[in-house]
């Protein structure tokens, strides 16, 4: 469980050095709000089909050797933050037509709808961060469905929430890390440095993970009871389940939609908090490493105490589908004030509503991914989980720009804000309206 807690950990590390470098690269090289969004659009581009095939590879190979290969290419990626704009230079001749097309398709679209079409150029700048960043997706998008996957091999059914929850709050070491490690790197070496100390993190973890990790059944330290009590939900047939048999069932459409609809809220805290900050609240890269920290600290109380309030509920003799909910409706919720946080003036205040919505939906990921084992066996969760993450992905793909377009034209962040305080309580709506009993899939193994 710890090799899962640290590459979670690390995961985010990786993930977050752009958005707290944001303003610091954005006036190094005359970035606009469009310019980073679209160096964001392109790790979730990449995040979204490397969770299309992911999944199902660990399904296939197997979560030690799919958790090495995701974290080799997603470490090498973020070593190549350090050189993103020479690496621009060389790419700029394929990518800029492409972006471009991209831009044309939002602009017919934007259009029908009245709003004033999208013109710039990219930089050699901003085409290498896109590139750096796109690699970085494809490999950061193997970590969560390892994760469950591990999660659903080690845990019966009612300790999975828990568990989940547990190694999900290492997302939010890493993104308390990171404010405060990058920073000192960054003011002491530069941001080249930053990008190169933290990739190399994930190569102490691989050599961790290849060591210690096995299957329970391969463990030579547990008991037999031990054993007997992780393998104690009823036996699933050992097949494979191919994807054509999981997307026609509506479980695997209310897992996929909820992220889909809350995922980018997440994102929307990772790449732009730091601005936020910034604009809002006057801090820079000396200041604002505590507020986030604080913001990642609540959060990470969430992501425990959510997986923890349905474990326990269920505990108590409630189903699995009203503990899994009523906790998914608390932190729908608990989301909601977020919105007063884009009008205050105090920093303090931003700073718990920022934190508590952070928390809401840590706990509520806990109970998302949870209900993808609780929905599916055990293999077809890494796929499910693959799907899911994927449409979470896109639902990035569509927020990046919006919040970069939403910036530029607006300056303000209430908008965006009054997007993240809705998302959860639709979501929950979407989710009870495909699968109101949690029930399990009827998979056809034949």
């Amino acid at each position: 469980m710890y090799a899962v807690v640290f590459a979670a950990t690390v995961n985010y590390i990786d993930r977050q050095v752009i958005g707290i470098l944001k303003p610091t690269l954005a006036g190094e090289f005359g970035w606009t709000e469009l310019d980073y969004s679209w160096i964001v659009f392109s790790f979730q581009t990449a995040y979204a089909i490397g969770l299309l095939f992911v999944g199902k590879l660990m399904d296939r190979i197997g979560t030690k050797i799919g958790f090495a290969i995701a974290i080799v290419v997603w470490s090498l990626a973020a070593i190549a933050h350090a050189w993103a704009p020479d690496i621009g230079i060389f790419a700029s001749p394929v990518v800029a037509p492409i972006v471009q097309g991209v831009v044309s398709g939002f602009n017919a679209v934007s259009s029908m709808f009245g709003a004033a079409p999208w013109t710039f150029t990219l930089s050699a700048s901003v085409i290498g961060f896109m590139v750096v960043r796109f690699l970085l997706g494809l490999g950061e998008a193997g970590n969560f469905p390892a994760s469950i996957k591990t999660v659903a091999e080690w845990f019966p059914k009612k300790e999975r929430a828990l568990a989940t929850g547990i190694f999900n709050a290492g997302t939010n070491v890493g993104a308390l890390a990171t404010p405060l490690l990058v920073p000192m790197i960054v003011l002491a070496w530069g941001w080249y440095e930053a990008f190169i100390f933290t990739g190399i993190i994930g190569f102490l973890w691989l050599g961790f993970w290849l060591v210690i990790y096995k299957r329970p059944e391969e463990h030579k330290s547990l008991s037999a009871e031990e054993l007997a009590y992780i393998q104690s939900d009823p036996v699933e047939p050992a097949v494979r389940v191919p994807w054509k048999r999981l997307f026609p069932h509506r479980q695997t459409w209310a897992f996929a939609l909820g992220k889909m609809l809350t995922d980018p809220i997440w994102w929307v805290y990772l790449f732009w908090l730091p601005d936020f900050l910034q604009k809002k609240h006057g801090l820079d890269l000396k200041t604002f490493g505590i507020p986030l920290a604080i913001i990642y600290i609540i959060a990470d109380v969430g992501s425990v105490g959510g997986g923890y309030l349905s474990s326990a509920m269920i505990k108590r003799g409630w189903s699995i589908n009203r503990s899994r909910k009523t906790a998914m409706l608390i932190c729908a919720l608990a989301v909601v004030p977020i919105v007063f946080a884009s009008i205050t003036t105090n920093l303090w205040v931003a700073v718990i509503l920022i934190g508590i919505a952070a928390a809401a939906h840590q706990g509520w990921s806990a109970n998302i991914f949870t209900i993808s084992s609780d929905m599916f066996p055990k293999q077809a969760v890494g796929s499910v989980v693959g799907i899911g993450g994927m449409m979470g992905a896109v639902g990035g793909m569509i927020i990046s720009p919006l919040v970069g377009y939403i910036l530029d034209r607006t300056g303000s962040y209430v908008p965006i804000f009054i997007i993240a305080a809705s998302a959860y309580l639709i979501a929950l709506l979407v989710i009870h309206l495909l699968a109101p009993k949690l029930e399990p899939a009827n998979i056809n193994y034949d």
